[in-house]
């Protein structure tokens, strides 16, 4: 996960109080901190809440366990880029379980690059599927602390 998630993309003390305003503040993150090095525009805030929507209206991507993974896929991106949001009390999100989203990890990837963005979104399950996991980032105190705890955990 180090590879596509920055401290930048990161906020432990997510404000809102709902699922849109949960998911325009993760675009808001990946939008913030386009990745150096890289030849294409980054998008929009705008552009990536789009592309996070089109996926939600397939289904909710709450996981269950208070966790959810928002993505999606853009064609004018050369490569992936992740954000994590975390709101203590949690949120109402559609969750197969049917209970509040805590944990919210979003990612955006090239369209063309199906089969990795399949293996990125892998990943990232596996780390969150761990309730060790969950209650340490749910604990965090601060961006670099749920970092280092995502990155421990992914091996």
């Amino acid at each position: 996960m180090a590879e596509f998630l920055s401290v930048e993309r990161i906020d432990t003390d997510l404000k809102g109080g709902d699922k849109a305003d949960a998911l325009r503040a993760l675009a808001g993150l990946l939008a913030g901190a386009g990745p150096s090095g890289h030849d294409t525009a980054w998008p929009t805030s705008d552009e990536i809440h789009r592309a996070l929507l089109q996926r939600e209206a397939l289904g909710s991507t709450g996981v269950g366990d208070g966790v959810a993974i928002p993505h999606g896929r853009l064609p004018a991106i050369d490569c992936f880029a992740g954000a994590l949001a975390i709101r203590r009390g949690g949120v109402p999100f559609e969750a197969v379980d049917g209970r509040p989203v805590s944990i919210m990890f979003a990612l955006i990837g090239p369209e063309r690059a199906a089969g990795e963005h399949l293996k990125c979104l892998a990943r990232i399950s596996r780390v969150l599927r761990d309730p060790g996991v969950r209650e340490r980032l749910r604990a965090a105190e601060g961006a670099g602390s749920a970092r280092r705890i995502l990155i421990d955990a992914d091996g």
